[in-house]
């Protein structure tokens, strides 16, 4: 057929192979309880939902500039302004239709042969995906379990070559629910004043969801980094909008004409009453947000408590995102065997470390992001498959 070789550089999500999987069960007749998908349980809130009827009713119906309508971009600079105390240009933003929009964006300026890339491990799977479609080296970004999954800053710095463009971070953390402390993004940032055409791209898309008194440390905390810093968030885990595909980039002025044209190449604009939508999800009543945390941190603190009461187990409790990410070499499975049979024998879906790089082997991503009645009974059944 003549397919460009690069296509098969590029990866997947195995979430959603899971998620296909546990499908096909359920519509035979099992039950499935899905801790395996990474979205949050509940509805958008309905304040935002009637934003974008409005929208509709209102003729917004065709296309908008590429980079966002206006108001949209402001609501998300005075976002910016609430939450991480630094004021931005709203002409640095870029809405986009998801986040790994900006990722995939930020990985092509820099990617191609002979580039470095270095990325978190265990870590969001498309980084790698996307760093090897490029053309480019994936250099991982080991996360260590004892320090919370967190990484080593000088570690991370002497991986550091001439050949390094882009280094990834992603705090709070998919899927291992790790925060990396303030101090060790400080010394990252210090030591990154000696590599000065090293970019940093700061995926912040978990920036809200943060347990036990945690702040959220952004990288824009760091103003000698700003001019090569670009942050990723959006909508779709703090709103429940991930079927709405609204994600947001800040881009240093240099590289704005470059994401825009990205933009017009690739999807011309992003659905124009979801951008309405947008704007009430950012300004409007926060009282969801604080609700679906309440709900999460619950769940959190059962899962975690029940994960280390299990044969073979141990876990860190998560400080972040909805997961947890148990280690489970004591019960003498490999993760995809882990993955597999707890599907297959016990209709209860998780994911593989592994599928999140090799730095997972040994472990499996659990979502609590389900109720708590699922989840105990979805625990219960763990359990039993240990013994």
């Amino acid at each position: 057929m003549g397919i460009s070789a690069k296509m098969s550089r590029l990866g997947t999500e195995t979430a959603f192979d899971v998620l296909a999987r546990a499908n096909a069960l359920a519509a035979g007749g099992m039950d499935v309880i899905n801790l395996g998908i990474g979205q949050p349980d509940f509805p958008t809130p309905d304040n935002i939902v009637e934003a974008a009827v409005k929208a509709l009713r209102d003729g917004h119906h065709g296309y908008t500039a590429a980079n966002g309508i206006p108001e949209l971009r402001e609501a998300v600079a005075d976002d910016i302004k609430k939450y991480r105390k630094v004021s931005v240009d709203p002409a640095n933003i870029i809405v986009v239709p998801g986040g790994k929009v900006t990722m995939a964006f930020a990985i092509e300026m820099f990617g191609e042969a002979g580039a470095e890339i270095m990325y978190p491990n265990p870590g969001f799977p498309i980084y790698e995906s996307m760093i090897r479609y490029s053309g480019a080296t994936p250099v991982p970004i080991r996360l260590i379990e004892e320090n919370g999954f967190s990484f080593d800053a000088d570690t991370v710095l002497a991986q550091v070559t001439e050949k390094t463009r882009l280094i990834i971070l992603n705090t709070p953390a998919n899927p291992t629910g790790g925060i990396v402390p303030k101090a060790e993004l400080a010394k990252l940032a210090e030591g990154l004043e000696k590599h000065p055409g090293v970019y940093v791209l700061s995926d912040e898309i978990y920036s809200r969801m943060t347990y036990d008194g945690e702040d959220h440390c952004s990288m824009l905390e760091f103003e000698g980094l700003r001019d090569r810093l670009i942050v990723l968030d959006g909508w779709s885990k703090t709103y429940a909008m991930t079927g709405w595909r609204m994600g947001w980039g800040l881009w240093p002025t240099e590289l704005v004409p470059h994401a825009q044209r990205l933009c017009v190449n690739f999807h011309s604009c992003v659905n124009a009453a979801a951008q309405y939508a947008g704007i009430e999800a950012l300004t409007g009543d926060q009282s969801p947000v604080d609700m679906m945390m309440t709900a999460f941190d619950t769940r959190r603190k059962l899962i975690h408590d029940r994960l280390n009461a299990a044969t073979g187990v141990r876990c860190v409790m998560p400080k972040g995102a909805f997961y947890a990410f148990p280690n489970i070499s004591g019960t003498g499975l490999s993760a995809k065997e882990m993955q597999d049979r707890l599907l297959a024998e016990k209709g209860v879906a998780v994911i593989a470390g592994t599928s999140f790089g090799a730095e997972g082997e040994g472990y499996v991503r659990f979502s609590y992001a389900n109720s708590l009645e699922n989840i105990e009974q979805a625990m219960d059944r763990f359990d039993a498959f240990l013994k």
